[in-house]
C-alpha cells in the first residue's frame, strides 16, 4: 500500500458452479477489478455456496496518509498518492449486491499496532509486500519528504510512551450464491399489519 512496488498476481480461472466455498483473506485490495473478481467468485460457487472475504478498509494507515499529505505539501508543494486507495465500509455491501450475492453481510474491526517510529512502519510495510500499487504515482520518495513525514507523524500521533500508532481496518464480507431454500424478503405490500396498528396497540412510547 505504501511506496513504489507493484505486486504481480496470477489470474485464477475457476470453473462455474464448481466450489462450495470461496475464501479470500486480505488479498482482494490488490485486485484491479474488485467487482469483477467478486462476480467471478459467485459464478464459481455452487448454488447455496458461501463467499467469505476479509479486505483492508479505507481507514487503514490513516495516520500515515495524513502525515505524508502534510509532508508533501510542505516539501514539494503538491501531492502524489503514496498509499493505495482502499474500499470504504459503505462500499462493501454495495459490492456484494452488485456481484449478485444473496443474504449479504458486512462487519468491521479496527486494529492499532504500535511502532517505535514511522520509518519502522514503512520498513514493515515494504517487508510485507504491502507497498503502493498505483501506476500513476511518483515512484521516488524523496529523503527529505520521508523524514518530514516521520516527524509530522510523531508530532501528531505519538503516544506518551514514545510509540506511534498505525491503524489497520479489516472489513469482513459474506455472501451466498442464490438457492431456492434461502430466506427471501417478503414482496412489497404483502404485510398484513401496519406500523400504525402496532403503534396503536403498544402506544407511541412518549
Amino acid at each position: 500500500m505504501y511506496g513504489g512496488f507493484f505486486g504481480s498476481y496470477k489470474t485464477v480461472i475457476m470453473r462455474p458452479r464448481s466450489l462450495d466455498l470461496v475464501i479470500s483473506c486480505l488479498g482482494l485490495h490488490w485486485t484491479n477489478d474488485l467487482p469483477g473478481a467478486m462476480i467471478q467468485s459467485r459464478l464459481a460457487l455452487k448454488p447455496d455456496g458461501l463467499f467469505l472475504a476479509a479486505i483492508l478498509g479505507g481507514e487503514t494507515l490513516k495516520e500515515l496518509r495524513i502525515a505524508c499529505t502534510v509532508a508533501q505539501m510542505e516539501r514539494e508543494g503538491g501531492i502524489s498518492p503514496l498509499v493505495s486507495p482502499l474500499a470504504q465500509v459503505r462500499d462493501a455491501g454495495n459490492l456484494l449486491t452488485r456481484a449478485g450475492f444473496t443474504l449479504p453481510g458486512v462487519d468491521v474491526d479496527e486494529y492499532v499496532v504500535k511502532y517505535r517510529s514511522a520509518l519502522e512502519l514503512i520498513d514493515h510495510l515494504r517487508a510485507m509486500g504491502e507497498t503502493n500499487a498505483l501506476l500513476q504515482r511518483n515512484t521516488i520518495l524523496k529523503r527529505e519528504t520521508a523524514l518530514a513525514a516521520a516527524a509530522i507523524y510523531d508530532s501528531m500521533f505519538a503516544a506518551e510512551d514514545g510509540t506511534i500508532p498505525a491503524t489497520f481496518q479489516v472489513i469482513y464480507m459474506t455472501g451466498w450464491r442464490e438457492h431456492p431454500s434461502q430466506q427471501k424478503a417478503k414482496r412489497r405490500g404483502s404485510a398484513t399489519i401496519s406500523f400504525k396498528d402496532i403503534q396503536n396497540q403498544f402506544g407511541s412510547g412518549s
